[in-house]
This record gives C-alpha cells, structure tokens and sequence, in this order.
C-alpha cells in the first residue's frame, strides 16, 4: 500500500510541474549542406592573413581577390551553406579561426537559410561577430551585403527572394551600425546589371566575379593599410 501511495505521489507531481523548456535552437538544414575552407600560405611569413567569409558567391571571387592582393596579403576562404541561425555555422568559424590568425575578415551570410525568417537573421548576427571577435581579437571586421537574386533563365526578371535579401542587409547594416563594423555594399553593384549573373540567377558570371572581388580587395587593401 505504502509503495503504491509513493508512485502515485510522484506521478502527481510530475504531472503538476511544467514541462521543462526547451532552449535548444531551432535548426534548418538544406538537403545537402557542404564547407570549403581553403587556408594558404601557412609558412609565408611577413604578410598580413585575410579570411573570406561566405557561400559560394565569396568562393567565386576568391581568386579574383587572391590576385589582387599577390604580394600584399594572404588571402584565404570560409565558404558554406550553413546560414545564421544555425549553430552549425558558428562551430565552423571557430574551427578555422581556432587553427590560423587573420589580421582582416570580411564575412557575408544570408543567400542561404530560406527557412529562417529574417527577424532570426537579425537576431543572430550579433553572435556571429561575438564569435569573430573572440576567435581573432586582433583582426578588422568587414561585412559584406549579400547579393541580388534573378529569375532563373528570365534574368531580366527580379527574383522575389531579393526582397528578402533587402531586407536582411537593411538588418544586417543596422546590427553592424551598433558594433561599429563597416559595410561593403555588394548588392548595389550587381542590382542593375543582369548580365552579370549566370543562368540559375544567384551565381555570376566570371565578369561578375571579377567585379565584385575587385570591390571586395579594395575594401580589405584599405583595411589593411588603416591597421
């Protein structure tokens, strides 16, 4: 009698108190997700370390950047489908930072991560630079927008998701307004220029590449010489 009292006690109170809460993010995944890190020169001394940040827009301006910059600074590459949001995409930052140090990160995120709206785009930026600036306390952050989207084979046609990427780089500018991290407009440069996409609407041409790795190594060359 007693032990049946004692498991209906305890089943009264289990059933009384609230359920625990759970903390745990809510996290999106694409059906393939991927990383590409591409870290050189790690035995060339006497030249500053640069790390891209981004997709796979950063992966194709890379190397038009890596030239830009020969014989001034090491230039290397995060490229991912993890998108803000999911913490995935913090644990791959933390692996780089935590093997190299980089005196400049010019970072992008938000072409992936559709499922997240875009107050929790906002809402998780400021970690993103939290964990920047504890993995490489001595480097300059740049952010750089996130680019246009066209209609995949109408390419004079917008895609709708651009404003959704208008408005996650008007959030993005105000996050990084309140940390003080300059901004590199991306977006402008490509918003009126259809010919510089490739037929699926996100990726670009070479042409467009090239263009946006000249702007991407001007903005980092003058980081550079300001540090």
């Amino acid at each position: 009698m007693l032990r049946r009292s004692a498991t209906a006690i305890l089943l009264l109170i289990f059933t009384i108190l609230p359920a625990a809460a759970d903390d745990s993010p809510r996290v999106v995944r694409e059906n393939i997700e991927w990383l590409d890190v591409w870290i050189p020169g790690n035995n060339t001394t006497g030249q500053p370390r640069v790390l891209l940040v981004g997709d796979s827009i950063t992966r194709g301006y890379y190397k038009a950047v890596e030239d830009a910059l020969k014989g001034k600074a090491i230039i290397c590459r995060l490229a991912t489908s993890k998108s803000l949001g999911d913490p995935g995409l913090l644990d791959e930052v933390r692996l780089v930072l935590g093997q190299a140090k980089f005196d400049v990160v010019h970072f992008n995120n938000g072409m992936h991560g559709w499922g997240y709206t875009e107050a929790e785009y906002a809402k998780a930026l400021p970690e993103l630079v939290a964990v920047l600036r504890k993995g490489a306390p001595q480097a300059k952050l740049v952010w750089g927008h996130t680019t246009p989207v066209r209609v995949s084979g109408k390419l004079d046609q917008v895609d709708a998701k651009t404003d959704r990427v208008k408005a996650r780089n008007a959030a993005a500018a105000a996050v990084m307004a309140k940390e003080g991290v300059p901004v590199n407009d991306l977006f402008a440069p490509l918003a009126e220029h259809p010919e510089l996409f490739s037929n699926d609407g996100v990726h670009l041409t070479a042409k467009g590449s090239a263009a946006l790795g000249e702007q991407v190594a001007g903005h980092v060359l003058k980081v550079l010489v300001a540090k």
